[in-house]
């Protein structure tokens, strides 16, 4: 074990003793789950969800009916009722950028007037504003390397700037709603600025937003120095957006929402709970991973236009032989979708724009092989309850690194897309005024009589 000098994150001999009690006393014999029907990750074996509630903000659909019987589909995805490929293809075919106009539909159920998307487009650029000093004394002092971590904390310290801040009427959420969805580029951005400053000696830029520009222009303004980008750069980021920033109430970050918000708590500890949530490697980390998957791959595989040899690299994947060795070929598969994600079907045309302008026509043409060969090598090796395709990872990692983005800023780009769904729901779950979310969970020990100090063993 690596020997750390700072006591605060020492892990001691007896720590690690104490740790192996805990882990024997709390394994669970896998066979319990099946006996009393218990969903573990609350979903059957055949990967379908527990419905454990009901909303209005969007949904996945990923099977069709046939005869009566269900069976897999090409993925769909619904906005209120809009077929998300719909509303992608009605703001880029008017050259306008979607992000807020997909925010105002998530929070208010109807797409917006050209008056009404100006009026919300000023309210947001209204609220694109940090309270004084909030950059020299937060997001300066003691930055991390993580940023999902700095955004969570600047969120939690944005409570103390506010004089409403535990007040749950619908107008003061909306308020707080709008506000974070405002300033979360800056959050993420300003703390990545600051972290390679401070730890790695750069150059300190702390670019204010332009009113005149959208979200996505915004972003690229204030991460790179000289605040230059292309039209398309700013439209596929503008995209990626749009196709993060909800999927239906079961994903783990709007479940854990609804669960902090029916505890009546502040919208800042609701939101930096999701933050926490959509940290996790298994929700929002994996386009990372991809990334990191294929700048190795293009080291392993001397032809990348071979098939055979591709093929090969992938099945070293499952086999546990390369990368990281955890037998998962990243960015292909899906908790429900399973003939395609429909997210990574729009994104496609898009990058293959993009990769074009960076000269990177080689990069995307290995990406589309893999998108081809992957499912059928798993296919082949694993049992599927379902059929496997790629994800909206499998493509936005490619094009973060294509837009040369830091890869610490990968998830806080998947929040600033998501906290426009995190708030639909938040609004959602206090609306309806429901009960506290409280699932039950079955005791499986042996009740035990108390033993004295002085016969303890």
């Amino acid at each position: 074990m690596e020997h750390n000098t700072n006591p605060y994150s020492e892990i001691t001999p007896e720590i690690i003793r104490l740790a192996d009690i805990a882990r024997k006393a709390d394994i669970i014999d896998t066979e319990l789950f099946t006996k009393y029907d218990v969903k573990r990750g609350l979903r059957d074996l055949n990967g379908k969800g527990v419905l454990a509630g009901l909303t209005n903000i969007s949904d996945v659909r990923a099977t069709k009916l046939v005869d009566g019987v269900s069976v897999p589909d090409h993925g769909r995805l619904f906005y209120r009722g809009y077929n998300v490929k719909d509303l992608v293809e009605g703001f880029t075919r008017d050259e306008r950028f979607g992000f807020e106009e997909i925010t105002y539909l998530l929070l208010f159920a109807k797409l917006p007037t050209e008056k009404e998307l100006a009026t919300f487009r000023e309210m947001l650029a209204g609220y694109r504003t940090l309270p004084t000093s909030f950059v020299r004394d937060i997001i300066m002092k003691a930055p991390s390397s993580d940023m999902m971590n700095t955004l969570a904390r600047s969120v939690l310290t944005l409570y103390s700037y506010d004089d409403r801040a535990d007040d749950v009427s619908l107008p003061n959420v909306l308020r707080q709603c709008l506000q974070l969805i405002s300033l979360f580029p800056l959050l993420s951005i300003y703390g990545y600025q600051a972290y390679c400053h401070y730890h790695d000696g750069k150059s300190l830029f702390i670019h204010q937003p332009d009113a005149s520009l959208s979200a996505a222009e915004n972003i690229l303004h204030i991460l790179r120095p000289d605040s230059s980008y292309t039209a398309l750069e700013a439209k596929l980021l503008d995209i990626a957006l749009v196709l993060h920033m909800e999927h239906g109430g079961g994903n783990n970050s709007s479940f854990t929402t609804h669960v902090v918000t029916s505890s009546l708590t502040d919208t800042y500890s609701v939101i930096a709970a999701a933050i926490g949530s959509l940290k996790g490697p298994r929700h929002g980390g994996a386009n990372i991973k991809v990334v990191r998957m294929f700048e190795e791959m293009k080291q392993e595989v001397r032809d990348w236009t071979d098939e055979e040899e591709v093929s090969h690299y992938l099945q070293r994947l499952l086999n546990k032989e390369a990368f990281d060795h955890a037998g998962l070929i990243y960015g292909v598969g899906h908790a429900i979708y399973s003939k395609s994600d429909p997210r990574a079907v729009i994104f496609k045309n898009f990058v293959e724009k993009l990769s074009v302008e960076k000269g990177l026509e080689k990069e995307f043409a290995l990406y589309s092989l893999v998108e081809r060969l992957a499912p059928e090598i798993i296919s082949r090796q694993r049992q599927m309850y379902k059929g496997v395709s790629v994800n909206v990872d499998f493509y936005s990692g490619f094009v973060y690194n294509m837009l040369g983005l830091p890869m610490e800023l990968y998830t806080p780009i998947f929040a600033m897309a998501r906290i426009s769904g995190w708030s639909a729901h938040r609004m959602e779950e206090l609306a309806n005024n429901g009960k506290i979310i409280r699932p039950a969970y079955k005791p499986i020990y042996p009740d035990q009589d108390y033993v004295d100090i002085s016969r303890r063993s």
